[in-house]
Parts: C-alpha cells; structure tokens; sequence
C-alpha cells in the first residue's frame, strides 16, 4: 500500500516535461548528458517537480525544481534545503547534493538518487520501531550540530510554537472544549517553550519534518533521510518526538511505544516533550483553518489530522482535566 493509497495527502507536482526549457538544459549541461527518461514522484506538499531522472549515458540522478509561478514561497525552501544539504557531513544517510540552479525564479536541485521507497504505510509496530531506532542514531551522528551557521530550534519554531496566544484573542469557536478550557495553560506553556535557554536549546542538527514522505527505505533496510530545508540545531530528542507522530496517524501505532526505552530521552523532562506536542497542536489548529496555499490544496487536511494526533498525546501526557 502506498501513500496515495492510504490517504496521505500530496500537492499535484509538475512533471518534469513541463519543467522550464532553460532548466532542464541547465540539469542536462551539469549531468554531463541529455535526460532521456524521468519517472515523477509522487508524495509532499511541494507542488514541484519531484523526479528520477536517467539520462543518455546510463547515469542517474534525483531532481527537485519548483518556481515562484508554481508557489511563490516553496523556492526559498528549495534555496534553503540547498545550504544543508551541502554542508551535511558523508556519513550522514541522505543522498548526496551534486549541483543547485537558481536564477531567481525556479530553483533545481540535483542530488544522487537513493535505491529506496518510501516507507509501507500502514505503519506497524515494527516498521515504525525500526525507524525510530535510524533516527536515534541520526541524532547521535549530528551531534554535536555539524553546522556553523543554522538557525536554532527555538528561533525556528517560535512563531509557530506560540499560535496558541493568537488562537487566545478571538478563540474559534470550534475549538476543542479541552483546547478552550486549558487555553491560558497553553499560551503559558509554549511561551515557555521558546524562550532563550528553553527546552528546545541544544547542539544537534534536527532535520523537523520526519515524516514518511521525507523518507526512504533501500532494499536492504538502510533508511535514509531526505528534505532537510526547516533543518535547525535543537534537542537530540526532537526528532525523536516529531517523527512518533507520524504512525500514529498512518498506523495507528502508539507514539508512547515508540519512546519508550530511547537513550536521548533520558533525563529529559516529560512536560518538557508534553509542551511541545501540545505546541505543535496549537500550530496546526491555527494553519489547518488557514486558507490552502497556492498548488498546495491538501495541506491543510493533512495538518487537521496532525492537529488532531498532537492533542490526543498532548493531553494525555498532561493530566489537565
């Protein structure tokens, strides 16, 4: 079963046939050789181009492109992803960056293309732990943070940590009576949260967006990590958390489980790892009520599901009544 098929949401993605000539050629001139096939990829929110390409001389290569015509925000993501990327140290298990385009419209990015898919969905106890442990050692591998020159986590995640206070002004007015009653608890908490040598401060490069479509698993079991552009440098148990959320959603499997027993939430506060669940409901409750964005027309039911699991395991890790 694949994402497509078990409702994971994903933006409709240009082809790479209709990809700007002047791009294609720039990809085709650094690869060395024309493009004769490109398989499109589906899965994502980005409405670009997402392909595997092959081209006259039997080499291969992944390619992501998008431009300001398609979304005007998303190539700045691009642009970002690109300046991780090629500071990400060889041992990491993310495919390699071979070549960036940019000229201030559309933005390509070509990397080596990994043997993998994305991970089965449904997720299952096993599935879901095995990932969980490639995480782990991601986390140790990036810490201390390999990185000079990246924002923090707490920078990062400050305006979408504390929706909360803006939900509080004119709160909707189908907000969750849990939502509504713990309401002042939450603006107090994610105000916490972000403030300067918080619980998000830490020396790990933090990928923040571990889901099974920025993932990839090869034929022998080896996972790799893919779209790295809200990279940060935070808690080596971040990534942890954030990722425990996505089977819950697509597999039903008991985020909780999935902490259990890890080395990097050792000696962690549990209401720290609560404040951010909850922070991060905060945030989807605010964007999933959000018009969608330009080319992006499931987002938005993606981040109510989201929402929906964040809160559940916020609120029972809480105890607030």
């Amino acid at each position: 079963m694949n994402q497509a098929q078990y409702g994971v949401p994903g933006s409709p993605r240009l082809a790479w046939d209709d990809v700007p000539t002047t791009v294609q050629r720039a990809v085709e001139e650094h690869l060395g050789s024309p493009v004769v096939e490109a398989v499109n990829q589906s899965g994502g929110f980005s409405p670009g181009t997402a392909a595997r390409i092959r081209c006259a001389d039997g080499r291969r290569a992944f390619v992501k492109c998008v431009g300001t015509p398609l979304n005007p925000h998303t190539p700045a993501m691009h642009r970002a992803e690109a300046r991780v990327a090629a500071e990400l140290p060889a041992g990491v298990p993310s495919p390699r960056l071979r070549f960036a385009y940019d000229d201030g419209e559309w933005v390509a990015l070509v990397f080596d293309e990994a043997p993998g898919n994305m991970p089965r969905l449904p997720w299952t106890n096993t599935s879901a732990r095995s990932v969980a442990a490639a995480v782990e050692r991601l986390s140790r591998a990036l810490t201390p943070c390999p990185l000079a020159d990246v924002a923090s986590a707490a920078d990062r995640l400050r305006e979408d940590l504390t929706a909360w206070q803006r939900l509080s002004v004119v709160p909707p007015a189908d907000l969750d009576p849990w939502e509504e009653r713990n309401l002042r608890r939450l603006v107090d908490s994610s105000a916490a949260l972000v403030a300067e040598g918080g619980p998000l401060t830490g020396d790990t490069l933090v990928h923040l967006d571990l889901r099974s479509d920025n993932i990839l698993i090869e034929p022998g079991g080896r996972v790799i990590f893919v779209d790295w552009p809200w990279a940060c440098r935070g808690p080596r148990w971040l990534d942890t958390v954030l990722f425990a959320l996505d089977p819950a959603v697509y597999g039903g499997v008991d985020p909780e489980q999935l902490l259990d027993g890890s080395s990097l939430l050792a000696g962690v506060d549990p209401d720290d790892v609560t404040a951010v669940l909850l922070g991060l409901a905060g945030m989807w409750a605010e964007s999933s009520r959000a018009p969608a964005p330009p080319n992006m027309p499931t987002i938005r039911p993606f981040q109510r599901r989201f929402h929906d699991a964040a809160l559940d395991w916020g609120r029972l890790r809480s105890g607030w009544q």
